[in-house]
């Protein structure tokens, strides 16, 4: 193909630029609506949420300030559903002698139903123990939790510990 003069030249390129253009946005447009409809990302921000509450969860469950006892468990029961959340409010909390801070170290979804509205998860917990009198310690510990989607999220059904086994 020859062109007299670049004046044709830049007419082609500039509608073939437009063309492509044009296309490019069809194709954004028709991923984005297929994206857009696609459960796995909605599965996937539940698997967010539930992984999210629970770290923050158990962190309030491995803290306790000994000076304000009755604001931990009103954190505990906040953090609880279903039997663990009977088992704090039957047990309420006595007048402890250490306070402790717990800082979620790491954690992972094993399970998620998000129609039934359930995960477990797994954790490790980095506990700072602060006496009354004494040098504060420092002490590792590892969790399996239960959790259960309610109206105002996803809560703590259930929280064991896992032993860890000696080298």
């Amino acid at each position: 193909m020859r062109f007299p003069s670049g004046v044709r030249l830049r007419r082609v390129l500039v509608v073939a630029v437009i063309a492509l253009s044009a296309a490019f946005t069809v194709f954004g447009g028709w991923a984005y609506l297929e994206a857009r409809g696609d459960s796995s990302l909605a599965y996937a921000a539940s698997r967010d949420a539930a992984l999210k509450a629970g770290r923050t969860q158990i962190a309030a469950l491995s803290t306790l300030d000994a000076a304000h006892p009755d604001a931990a468990l009103r954190t505990w029961l906040d953090a609880s559903t279903g039997p663990l959340h009977d088992e704090f409010r039957r047990a309420g909390i006595v007048k402890p002698s250490t306070s402790a801070r717990g800082d979620v170290t790491d954690a992972a979804l094993t399970a998620l139903d998000d129609r039934a509205g359930s995960a477990k998860l797994i954790a490790t917990v980095q506990v700072r123990l602060t006496p009354k009198s004494g040098a504060a310690t420092t002490d590792r510990k590892r969790f399996e939790a239960a959790l259960e989607r309610t109206d105002s999220g996803w809560k703590l059904k259930a929280l064991n510990a896992v032993p860890v086994a000696a080298p």
